[in-house]
């Protein structure tokens, strides 16, 4: 049973109302009329969510947004931070961490503005942004999922921005480093080489603008994916429902990637991945594929997992030499 959380600046029960997808309760704060509602989830990364929220500030929308931060029990100040900068704003203090999932469902649950934004708290979204995307998404009925171009703060381009649903292939690609030249065939499919722009099979969680009608068709994130993977397998289940996810490069968000989880992932985290990985291809795989198959590898994942644990745990250790 998930930790109750404290909703301060609004109403606790807009976020907990079982059932339906929508239904805010009134006393919040989504402005009248309003077209996007915003969910981002935070976790000790008080200074990047300063810089997005600073962002989204500037962004001036033709409808206005509602905005949720939900904060997964950082205890380094971001919920003050929020409160004491940004008093305008929903925030969602949980008294233990959630789950990028979990959370974000919350956020989601807690308003019924036609679209929905899960944004990163290491992002920063450029002017007009929302209004393009939004406005290609009132344009296009078919679009359930739209993702911008991710860049890094140095201007490079972030590739898990646009990614095809994996095959082993390109996972082996993409794990290697053999994937990231596009003359590997069938290896770089992973970062969806081939998309432009327009309907691709996936976008990065980082940016997900999302059409509430799909989700109450297509469900909401998947719980059981605490972190990592869970974008990538909502846009699965929204193809398999019948709605396109778009990639529109046109549009530019910066992505400080990695900035929650940090230069070197926790055990924790590094679990989560690989549990994301393997939970994803039982989910949607594993049905299609023989006993040898599936076999080999749900155990190239968990020797995958054992070998970025042990690097992991050699980086701290040469850091907390130096």
């Amino acid at each position: 049973m998930p930790a109750k959380p404290t909703l301060r600046n609004g109403n606790p029960e807009a976020s907990l109302a079982p059932g339906s997808i929508g239904g805010r309760a009134s006393g919040t704060t989504q402005p009248e009329g309003c077209l996007l509602d915003v969910v981002i989830v935070a976790y000790r990364s008080v200074e990047l969510l300063r810089s997005c929220l600073r962002a989204l500030s500037r962004e001036q929308s033709r409808t206005g947004h509602g905005l949720l931060v939900v904060d997964n029990a950082s205890d380094d100040g971001t919920a003050d931070m929020v409160v004491t900068e940004f008093p305008d704003i929903e925030l969602v203090a949980c008294e233990r961490n959630l789950g990028f999932a979990a959370a974000t469902n919350l956020g989601i649950r807690a308003g019924s503005a036609p679209y929905v934004l899960a944004l990163n708290p290491d992002t920063e979204v450029t002017p007009g942004a929302l209004d393009r995307l939004l406005e290609l998404m009132e344009a296009r009925p078919e679009i359930g999922i739209c993702g911008p171009r991710l860049e890094r703060p140095d201007g490079s381009f972030d590739h898990a921005a646009r990614r095809s649903f994996p095959t082993i292939a390109s996972s082996l690609g993409h794990f290697t480093g053999i994937g990231g030249r596009r003359d590997s065939g069938r290896l770089a499919d992973y970062r969806a080489p081939d998309v432009e722009a327009g309907p691709v099979d996936a976008v990065n969680g980082a940016f997900m603008l999302m059409r509430r009608a799909a989700l109450e068709e297509a469900g909401l994130f998947d719980e059981g994916f605490w972190m990592y993977m869970e974008d990538l397998d909502l846009c699965y289940r929204f193809a398999e429902a019948g709605w396109l996810t778009w990639y529109e490069p046109s549009v530019t968000v910066i992505h400080h990637k990695g900035g929650s989880a940090g230069p070197v992932r926790s055990p924790r985290l590094d679990y989560a991945f690989h549990y994301g990985m393997y939970r994803f291809y039982r989910k949607h795989y594993a049905s299609r594929r023989s006993g040898v198959v599936n076999g080999a590898v749900y155990g190239g994942i968990a020797l995958k997992l054992a070998g970025s644990l042990a690097r992991g745990m050699m980086l701290r250790t040469a850091s907390a030499a130096r």
